[in-house]
C-alpha cells in the first residue's frame, strides 16, 4: 500500500457555519487529513502548524461573502508555503447529514481511491489526475476501483449542463455519502 502523506486542512479567517461543515466532512472521506481551526493564524503561522503536524500538503476552504469561495491547495515546506494548482471556485456543497449513508456507516472512512469516469474530457481527467496526486490515492478506471478492497471512491462528474461536481460513494454500496462538491470553475493558471 502507499504511504499516505498528512495533509492539513483548515478554512479562511471568520469560516461560515457551511465553510466548517465542509471541512468537517472532507475529514471524514479523506483518511489522512488532519482538520484543525484557523482561528487568528496568518498563513505563516498555518504553515508551522501543518510542520507541527508533519504535513507536507495543506488545504484552506474560503469563503466568499455569505457563502462558499474556494479551495486552495498548497505544498508545505521548510521556506513556507507552495502553491498547487488548479484553485477550486466552489459553487455549492450537500453535505453528509443530508445524505442516506448516516443509515450505513458512521465511521471514518479508512481508504479512499479516485475512481476515473473522465469520458474523454481533458479537464476531468487532469482534474482527476491531480487528486490522486495530492491525496497521494490511487486512481482506476470506475470498473476496477469498485472491485478494489478500499471504503470509498471519489468521482468527478459532470451534469448535463456541464457542471462539475466531486462526489463520494461508499463501496461496495455505492451508496453516495457526501459531501457534493459543486464547482463553479477551476483555475489552472496562478491570477496574481
Amino acid at each position: 500500500m502507499v504511504k499516505r502523506q498528512s495533509v492539513l486542512l483548515t478554512t479562511s479567517r471568520r469560516p461560515t457555519v457551511n465553510v466548517r461543515t465542509l471541512c468537517k466532512d472532507l475529514s471524514y472521506v479523506f483518511p489522512n487529513i488532519v482538520r484543525v481551526n484557523r482561528g487568528k493564524l496568518s498563513l505563516e503561522e498555518v504553515a508551522e502548524k501543518a510542520m507541527e503536524f508533519n504535513a507536507e500538503k495543506l488545504i484552506i476552504v474560503d469563503r466568499w461573502e455569505k457563502g462558499f469561495g474556494k479551495i486552495e491547495f498548497f505544498e508545505v515546506r521548510r521556506d513556507g508555503l507552495r502553491k498547487v494548482l488548479p484553485i477550486v471556485y466552489l459553487r455549492n456543497a450537500k453535505f453528509r447529514r443530508d445524505f442516506e449513508e448516516q443509515k450505513h456507516r458512521r465511521e471514518k472512512i479508512k481508504s479512499v481511491l479516485v475512481a476515473t469516469v473522465s469520458n474523454g474530457n481533458f479537464e476531468i481527467k487532469k482534474f482527476e489526475d491531480f487528486f490522486a496526486s495530492f491525496f497521494n490515492v490511487p486512481a482506476l478506471s470506475f470498473e476496477d476501483a469498485v472491485n478494489s478492497n478500499c471504503d470509498a471512491i471519489m468521482q468527478v462528474l459532470v451534469d448535463y449542463l456541464k457542471r462539475m461536481a466531486i462526489t463520494f460513494r461508499l463501496i461496495p454500496e455505492l451508496v453516495e455519502v457526501g459531501s457534493r462538491i459543486e464547482i463553479a470553475h477551476l483555475a489552472w493558471k496562478a491570477t496574481q
